[in-house]
């Protein structure tokens, strides 16, 4: 930290110390009448917080304190959120609905109940990319920036074990060996792994849980709102804000089933990632990960998609004793993996294991399916 930015740090705490404002308070739009659970849950939140951020109200007027703007329904919502980012009035917003185009979406956070601990969920609403695989990979960097600006300077990366995740994970590994910085969790179950399963994603094992965003839009809701029923959220900030390549108006999104606790964390990520310089730490992790090859990658996944659509027919071999599994293969792409093996003259079967799909094959041709497998890249 550099002299100016020590003398203004230490001038905004004295200035919390004497009066309890900050003098550098970001400026949050805050939308208070799409609520389920009425303007006061809302105008709440927003009274705790008026302190720590200036709040402008869109939707209906809670009190002469705040700047408001009028508005009705989703669309004049986004229509005035948006007009005060191109005005530059605002850092960021905290609202109940917004189109986000395809190419942006949001970052959640929840909070884990075996340790108290936060966890970024990647993501949670909209979507990177219709590619699922080429969102998923996307959805990891959105993670990382998220957890960046919010303080995490080393934030550790697992990926849920749902469809594509083996896909992801080796993707993600090519931009790690291409000099991407990336930080891999493990899993806390005996056979650990980048895989996590749900028993991970309760105990905070990584500081980021990579998934497809309809996975991330139930993770969210089920943590928030477990305790109470299902109908009001109570814990966690939300499902966060919206990041994307060349995207720097960050949304941040709560539910209209949100509480006033979660309405509050949402505007506190909200104020703390802009503090964070969120826009600024999303430029420089695109640029790195750019540089670490993230198009080309991006581009084989496409490849490999329009590959995997060109059906051939395979003779499968002669049917024999199989007893040896090989793990850590995709489950979008294990018909694909058996294929490759029968190619090669060699009869395997697919079974389920407890972190997802096998390969079996007799446990003499192992080591040369193995290789197989290698060659084709359905393994390491």
């Amino acid at each position: 930290m550099d002299k100016l930015s020590l003398a203004k740090s230490l001038e905004d705490i004295a200035s919390l110390l004497e009066s309890g404002e900050s003098l550098n308070k970001p400026t949050i739009a805050v939308t208070n009448f799409l609520s389920e659970l009425g303007l006061d849950n809302v105008n709440n939140a927003v009274e705790n917080l008026k302190n720590e951020a200036n709040i402008i109200i869109v939707g209906e007027k809670y009190t002469d304190e705040f700047e408001y703007y009028e508005a009705k329904d989703d669309a004049t919502n986004a229509e005035v959120i948006e007009g005060l980012f191109k005005e530059g009035k605002i850092d960021a917003a905290v609202t109940m609905h917004y189109p986000f185009p395809i190419g942006v979406s949001t970052v959640g956070k929840i909070i884990a109940p075996a340790n108290g601990k936060e966890v970024f969920v990647a993501n949670t609403t909209g979507t990177n990319d219709t590619n699922r695989e080429k969102a998923m990979l996307m959805n990891a960097i959105d993670g990382i920036i998220a957890a960046k600006a919010n303080g995490v300077a080393n934030p550790t990366i697992g990926i849920l074990n749902v469809d594509s995740a083996r896909v992801i994970e080796k993707k993600l590994k090519e931009l790690q060996d291409n000099g991407f910085d990336i930080n891999f969790a493990e899993s806390k179950r005996g056979d650990g792994g980048v895989a996590l399963r749900g028993n991970d994603v309760l105990a905070a094992s990584s500081d980021i849980v990579v998934c497809d965003s309809l996975t991330g839009n139930v993770i969210q809701k089920v943590f928030s709102s477990f305790t109470s029923g299902g109908f009001y959220e109570t814990t966690g900030s939300g499902y966060g804000p919206s990041i994307g390549e060349g995207f720097y108006t960050p949304v941040f999104i709560v539910s209209r089933a949100s509480g006033t606790p979660v309405i509050e964390s949402a505007i506190r990520y909200a104020i703390d990632s802009v503090k964070g310089n969120i826009n600024q730490v999303s430029k420089d992790v695109y640029a790195d990960a750019k540089k670490a090859g993230l198009e080309d990658i991006l581009q084989s996944l496409e490849a490999k998609k329009a590959e995997s659509s060109d059906t051939e027919d395979v003779k499968v071999p002669d049917k024999e004793i199989v007893n040896a599994s090989i793990g850590g293969i995709d489950i979008l792409e294990i018909e694909d993996a058996i294929t490759s093996v029968h190619k090669a003259g060699i009869y395997a079967e697919s079974a389920m294991g407890c972190t997802g799909p096998v390969v079996m094959v007799s446990e003499e041709k192992l080591e040369d399916v193995k290789k197989i497998l290698q060659e084709n890249n359905y393994i390491e």
